[in-house]
């Protein structure tokens, strides 16, 4: 596939006023997004993870200008989508869509399939009638549904069918990206492999791309090729998926992996309790914004914010890990493991349960 960026965010912002008294006047703000930046290649998929909360979300929709950004820039096919309006606007939207997570609330009840799917058609104005049915048919086979679904209502179906029928209301105006906003996270645990291994699928038959946005670790493993981890409005850590997996490297990565459940009961990560709440993005704190609930903080995080440090196409902001890297000699598998020892030195942050580490052993 072509390693050609389609999609290329820089430094986007996305703060959301806080208003007070009588003339509602904004007295700060909620930084949702805060200076967010990645490229995806076509035909690729970039995976955004992190906690609720951390923005991963508003990012998706940011791109989409279903939230209007506050700043940065954000290019699709060579089009600034934000100094993009009217009919060029909805031709680029065409080209961008989204699959929401709630496929219960994401669908009209009051609707049918035949109505969903065609809404699209009719407003961009693609084809007459005959066409529209065309394309709702390919669209809901891609899916893996029989036409007859077209006269039926969202609520004759299950909640795995739904999300089929929102993905095929995405994939019946031809478009090229799709943002996949937690599209599995209210499925039932057996019907989330299959939606998964549909989206695989179709990515691979239909060359699209996708921005996958999930807070399971192992369902972005199984879809992404890259991984961004976001952490109060910014992204922490990024790399290829199977870099990230085998070497983690910000702290704040390691925890994340440590409560993803292990199968093999004899490879049960150490779980990373970390200390404290998630500070408020109305008032994010100066330096490493994960300094608060560190336990490898140091004077330099809580006054400088960590630049980006590059190995090999592995990205992340964290003094310590550039100084462990630094160490390594660039070995992001011996850097990981000596920040994993490092941690499981720190006191009252692990549940001492005689598990294995989280992160890999060093290399020989």
């Amino acid at each position: 596939m072509s390693e050609q960026p389609i999609l290329v965010v820089e430094h986007l912002e996305t703060h959301f006023p806080i208003r007070r008294g009588l003339m509602r006047r904004a007295v700060g703000a909620v930084r949702a997004v805060d200076g967010v930046s990645f490229t995806v290649s076509k035909g690729r998929t970039l995976g955004i993870v992190g906690e609720s909360g951390c923005g991963k979300t508003t990012v998706g929709r940011s791109i989409l200008r279903l939230v209007e950004p506050t700043g940065g820039r954000v290019v699709f096919a060579g089009h600034d989508v934000r100094q993009t309006n009217g009919a060029a606007l909805r031709g680029l939207r065409r080209r961008m869509q989204i699959v929401f997570q709630d496929p219960y609330g994401s669908l009209n009840p009051r609707m049918t399939v035949r109505a969903i799917l065609e809404e699209g058609l009719v407003i961009h104005r693609l084809g007459d009638a005959a066409a529209r049915r065309d394309r709702m048919h390919q669209a809901l086979e891609h899916t893996g549904m029989a036409a007859a679904a077209l006269d039926k209502y969202p609520h004759e179906f299950s909640g795995g069918q739904r999300q089929r029928i929102a993905i095929a209301r995405a994939l019946v105006l031809e478009p090229e990206f799709l943002v996949l906003d937690e599209p599995i996270s209210a499925l039932d645990v057996s019907i989330q492999a299959q939606v998964l291994n549909l989206l695989v699928d179709l990515r691979d038959r239909l060359g699209l791309t996708y921005l996958f946005i999930s807070h399971d670790l192992s369902a972005v493993e199984h879809v992404a090729d890259d991984v961004a981890v976001m952490y109060l409005g910014r992204i922490v850590e990024q790399a290829p998926a199977a870099r990230l997996c085998a070497a983690p490297l910000h702290p704040y990565t390691l925890a994340l992996f440590s409560a993803v459940p292990a199968v093999d009961p004899r490879r049960r990560r150490r779980r990373i309790l970390l200390p404290g709440d998630v500070p408020s993005p109305a008032n994010p704190p100066a330096g490493c914004r994960f300094h608060p609930r560190c336990p490898l903080a140091e004077r330099v995080c809580r006054e400088v914010d960590p630049p980006a440090t590059r190995v090999d196409g592995h990205l992340v902001h964290c003094h310590v890990a550039a100084r462990e890297l630094e160490r390594a000699g660039g070995d992001a598998r011996v850097a990981g493991s000596r920040m994993a020892d490092a941690l499981a030195s720190a006191p009252d942050i692990y549940s001492h349960s005689g598990a294995q580490s989280v992160a890999p052993a060093p290399a020989p």
